[in-house]
């Protein structure tokens, strides 16, 4: 332990001070031009009673001092493993299902509003996961499908008065449609150049919605979108349908439910399906799946086809739950945020993505109360989870490297 320690001190004390001095001057230093110190040290001092913790169990850990509790860990979850195998996975479906369902019923408006958000960000994490965790694709504009499907809606209902579920269909086909013309020039390029032309791509269809006054209205968005409706049987004077408009913050939660799990069964498809093994393929070498007879050219399109589609679904339901879009709800942040869902949960990985999705929208809504500090807290935790896991919360079983990647 003692020899541990002493590799570790010396960088350990440089980067507490270094970070005393990045927190000095956003805490220290207040509008009005005062100065003061007090803030500072007690935040530092929290972080330092919380890392030290962390590095005296981690200098535990390699001494070999905490191999008891291991292994009494190691035998809980191997009893928790053993009991979870007997009992039949219809049945944890079954009760994850009777929790989804009646979770508006035990929750108010603001959690039922979380999960909505969740349910969204699980539809563009899975599409996301398309191509850049199954075909090994880079997207950094994968937003704009997103935003191609909630203007396809906004529009249809605006000026035709077209209802949800008809333009439901037809936001995933334009979404597939800008999905091939961006992927189609893409086709060639790997790497950084990849990344660069998806984010220009993305880009382009921001400022197109943005400058586009005649049809989007431009920086000011689309106002008077209708919510989802449904007709009802009324009796009163005589059998009749009513439209009934889905306003209610349950109603669409069961919506958004609902495009969820035929993402999430979606996905699970094309993930093993030869499709599937196609996508794995390209990722792990490309140049030997071309070689072994693979149709390179197509899947990687249809790679971004089948990404685009989830995410104009999320769009256009986006759309609905907001009654209003504007091109401000589909910038380059909003990509990244999603490309973090995928690689924090694991590249490839199902329950991963949606692991990481609840993460990175639930944990900063707990800590909303101490909204000076959560997202510091939430940039560190993203930090320290790549270095100490970098495959991902929940990483894929099927997965491998590229092959550029082992030879750099």
């Amino acid at each position: 332990m003692i020899r541990e320690f002493k590799k570790i001190w010396k960088p350990y004390t440089i980067g507490m001070l270094w970070l005393l001095g990045l927190l000095w001057p956003l805490l220290g230093i207040h509008p009005d031009g005062t100065l003061s110190f007090g803030s500072t040290f007690r935040v530092w001092f929290y972080i330092l009673v919380v890392t030290l913790t962390c590095v005296i169990l981690y200098l535990l850990n390699k001494s070999q001092a905490l191999k008891p509790m291991q292994a009494v860990i190691g035998r809980f979850r191997s009893a928790t493993s053993a009991f979870g195998a007997k009992v039949p996975r219809a049945f944890w479906f079954g009760l994850l299902a009777v929790v989804m369902l009646a979770y508006p019923l035990l929750t108010d408006r603001y959690a039922q509003d979380v999960a909505i958000i969740v349910l969204i960000y699980i539809c563009l994490g899975l599409g996301l996961n398309i191509v850049v965790g199954l075909a090994g694709l880079l997207d950094l504009g994968y937003i704009a499908f997103y935003g191609v499907g909630a203007y396809t809606y906004a529009l249809l209902n605006i000026h035709f008065g077209m209802s949800f579920w008809i333009c439901l269909p037809i936001a995933a086909a334009l979404a597939c449609i800008a999905g091939c013309l961006i992927g189609y020039p893409t086709l060639k390029m790997r790497g950084d150049y990849l990344a660069i032309v998806t984010l220009g791509f993305g880009e382009i269809v921001r400022l197109i919605l943005n400058n586009w006054m005649s049809l989007t209205n431009g920086p000011n968005g689309l106002l008077g979108i209708k919510a989802p409706g449904i007709y009802i049987p009324t009796f009163e004077g005589g059998f009749s349908l009513e439209y009934f408009y889905l306003k209610k913050l349950y109603y669409l939660y069961y919506i958004a439910l609902a495009l969820a799990v035929f993402t999430v069964i979606g996905v699970y498809r094309l993930n093993f399906s030869r499709i599937g093994r196609g996508w794995e393929a390209i990722r792990e070498d490309e140049t030997a799946a071309e070689l072994m007879g693979v149709n390179t050219f197509t899947l990687k399109l249809l790679a971004y086809a089948m990404g685009a589609i989830f995410a104009g679904l999320a769009g256009a339901f986006f759309a609905a739950r907001m009654r209003f879009v504007s091109p401000e709800s589909f910038t380059f942040l909003e990509s990244a945020m999603v490309l973090s869902m995928v690689v924090l949960g694991g590249m490839g990985s199902i329950p991963g993505i949606i692991l990481a999705v609840i993460a990175l929208i639930v944990l900063p809504e707990a800590f909303r109360g101490v909204e000076m500090y959560r997202m510091l807290a939430f940039g560190a935790s993203m930090t320290l989870m790549m270095l100490f896991r970098p495959e991902g919360l929940i990483p894929a079983k099927r997965v491998g490297g590229r092959s550029e990647e082992r030879e750099g």
